[in-house]
């Protein structure tokens, strides 16, 4: 059941779309980790730089996203920089 959830969670943050590239968060390797404990999820997720303009919106927008997936009772989303994101990452991470 984690697994399925899990999934759900990563089909919801693909909805995400980070406006600077029109990419969504999974494609671009900006998500490091999705840690399901029964319907509490927990994402670890950076930007493509550490002072980017639009973190913040980022976060509140996949914590919405994961939020919304049937099953999921709280959903917290924390930005890390370490290991800082590199082009190479993008459509390079598969769950």
């Amino acid at each position: 059941m984690a697994d399925d959830l899990r999934a759900a969670v990563l089909a919801a943050l693909r909805g995400v779309v980070d406006p600077e590239t029109g990419r969504d968060l999974v494609s671009m390797g900006l998500v490091y980790d999705v840690a399901v404990r029964g319907s509490r999820v927990s994402v670890t997720m950076t930007t493509t730089t550490r002072g980017c303009p639009l973190s913040e919106l980022l976060r509140q927008g996949a914590e919405a996203a994961v939020g919304a997936v049937p099953g999921v009772a709280r959903a917290s989303v924390a930005l890390t920089w370490d290991p800082p994101w590199t082009p190479d990452r993008i459509a390079a991470r598969t769950f």
